[in-house]
């Protein structure tokens, strides 16, 4: 079963901040980071997962540095900022009130 994108895209931005919370990364891996833990049921269209970086970097919550200064290509690396992780938090927080709404919403009582 896949997971319908629409109930995810919105968290785009919550979702790139938290795995930058961890550790600088850039989008390519980010992205398998993704699909790994969703055991593959859910991907980033790359468009989607670079719209968010540039909106992150215009609004300060992250920083762009080219990295990767051995054999291969060169990558842009994308590091979490102070005022990136607080909206992070604020972004979890919002997350975790929706999850908690919804939870309410969908509840089901079993017929007897």
């Amino acid at each position: 079963m896949s997971i319908a994108g629409d109930l995810i895209r919105g968290h785009t931005d919550a979702i790139i901040l938290a795995r930058l919370l961890r550790s600088d990364s850039y989008g390519y891996e980010i992205n398998k980071v993704i699909s790994t833990l969703s055991g593959g049921r859910f991907e980033l269209k790359e468009a989607t997962l670079y719209t968010s970086f540039k909106r992150l970097e215009e609004t300060g919550c992250i920083v762009s540095y080219w990295g990767g200064n051995g054999p291969g290509a060169r990558r842009r690396y994308y590091s979490i900022t102070p005022t990136g992780r607080q909206t992070c938090r604020r972004l979890l927080g919002e997350w975790q009130e929706t999850k908690d709404i919804m939870d309410k919403l969908l509840e089901v009582e079993e017929e007897t």
